[in-house]
């Protein structure tokens, strides 16, 4: 999944999450400080649970069917009414680590620059959700995303936080990846708008295989 996720997003989310209101990072804190209580499991479960949570299964084969090389038209949006910003851009995607993640490599360009962002995509075999993480050449920060597949949509919504520089607040973003045939696939990346916060459509990603 072309984490994707960024191209110009990660531009665009640095000054609308700097006006949005801060209310994500207060429950991120909240959620960091809830605690699971420790439940011992004996030896051959706990063998047999760690089997299965590092054993590639039916996800991970589908995510394999979608490794080679994607051409993508990039759209993307700096304010609700203003007109999109056209671009295009190549993404890499391999399978590593015994077949658990997909290492995917993005080149375009932004603003005039190149741009390269690396993702990683993946399945949890134990929380049953897709997850994700992205780092580029535009940012010091790692993006961490999660989120269920949906089997009659083929998508799958991701939600995550990435953190704005110039403000350091937090900001909710969420992405929309449909598989739309083996051929051909689309993303969609929502997050804060700069003039009151609400969510809007800052980038669409339409990514057709290379023959």
């Amino acid at each position: 999944m072309k984490r994707i996720n960024v191209l110009i997003a990660g531009i665009i989310l640095f000054a609308s999450c700097n006006n949005a209101p801060n209310t994500t990072k207060e429950t991120s804190k909240d959620t960091a400080k809830k605690e699971t209580a420790f439940v011992p499991v004996d030896s051959v479960t706990a063998m047999k649970n760690w089997q299965a949570y590092m054993t590639p299964g039916e996800v991970h084969k589908m995510i394999a069917s979608w490794s080679g090389t994607w051409n993508s038209d990039i759209s993307s949006w700096m304010s609700p009414d203003a007109p999109p910003v056209k671009s295009t851009g190549k993404s890499v995607n391999k399978m590593v680590l015994n077949g658990l993640y997909q290492e995917s490599v993005h080149t375009s360009t932004m603003m005039g620059m190149p741009f390269e962002g690396h993702g990683t995509l993946g399945y949890d075999n134990a929380k049953k959700l897709f997850v994700s993480s992205w780092i580029d050449n535009m940012g010091s920060g790692i993006i961490k995303m999660e989120g269920a597949w949906d089997a009659a949509t083929k998508s799958v919504t991701l939600k995550g936080i990435f953190v704005d520089p110039t403000s350091g607040k937090d900001c909710e973003m969420k992405e929309v990846f449909k598989v739309i045939d083996d051929n051909t696939q689309s993303m969609e990346m929502y997050g804060p708008n700069g003039k009151d916060g609400k969510e809007m459509k800052m980038m669409e990603m339409k990514f057709t295989r290379a023959k």
